[in-house]
């Protein structure tokens, strides 16, 4: 009896760290088992951009900001892939396994908690986002854009995009009861971010009101951000952009999975 209740007292359950990774690992491997059509788009996407908006408008437009616009161009498009990526994965993803596969259920019936299971959620949104950066980074090096040596920090940048837009989506995910709802979250808000983050064209050549909307959009100050690392340039605003980005995990992630584990545990 003794012994029995030694070995019980023994046995300890996962690190927090580790209970994180479970949900990580899990996504991966899901991930991963269609790797080539999961893993090829993310370099073909940036084809289309450089090829049909980078070149064909690059003809009238010309330089921006004293680079040419397909290199201010080739810069902006490292940020979409990981705001929709994450923004798919958290949104569509965590609802089918919710409401459809109820994968949830069999998670936490293990040692782990809801926040454990949204926290992972996050992270490999926000590790999909960086697999997805890393492609683009290595379609406009190779082609000639990117020249900075900082440059290569541009996934992380993505990495934290991704964790940016995890959080907010997740949050999104909260509120939406019908799968089909989404549509509103990507047509009325992620499309109209693309066009009004300064990754088309330069903020400055809106008008001053448009302006400080855009600044309100977070995809905005990844835009910032990424550029600064592309172009090695650091203005201070970067250090605002940073600020701005880490909040807002840190603030939407709070909120997501306080909603969230109300209607998980019911």
């Amino acid at each position: 009896m003794n012994n029995n209740s030694a070995n019980i007292g023994a046995i300890r359950p996962p690190s927090f760290t580790m209970r994180i990774y479970s949900v990580w690992y899990r996504h991966f491997r899901v991930y991963t088992k269609n790797l080539i059509s999961n893993g090829i788009p993310p370099f073909v996407e940036p084809l289309f951009f450089l090829l049909g908006i980078g070149l064909g408008l690059g003809h009238f437009v010309g330089r921006i900001d004293g680079v040419p616009y397909i290199t201010f161009l080739a810069a902006g498009i490292i940020v979409p892939p990981a705001m929709y990526t994450s923004s798919f994965e958290c949104t569509f993803g965590t609802f089918i396994r919710l409401e459809f596969d109820k994968v949830y259920d069999g998670m936490l019936s293990a040692s782990m908690t809801v926040t454990d299971l949204l926290l992972g959620e996050i992270l490999f949104a926000g590790s999909k986002s960086l697999f997805f950066s890393a492609a683009v980074l290595i379609v406009v090096t190779a082609f000639g854009l990117i020249h900075s040596p900082m440059a290569i920090l541009a996934p992380f940048a993505g990495l934290l995009t991704g964790l940016m837009f995890g959080a907010f989506s997740l949050f999104v995910t909260s509120f939406v009861t019908n799968i089909n709802h989404f549509n509103f979250y990507f047509t009325g808000l992620l499309t109209p971010m693309f066009f009004f983050s300064g990754i088309v064209f330069p903020l400055t050549s809106l008008p001053k009101y448009f302006q400080i909307f855009a600044e309100i959009l977070p995809l905005t100050h990844s835009t910032y951000l990424i550029r600064a690392l592309c172009f090695n340039s650091f203005p201070p605003r970067v250090i605002f952009d940073l600020f701005y980005i880490l909040v807002f995990i840190v603030f939407f992630s709070i909120l997501a999975i306080k909603r969230l584990k109300k209607r998980i545990i019911s």
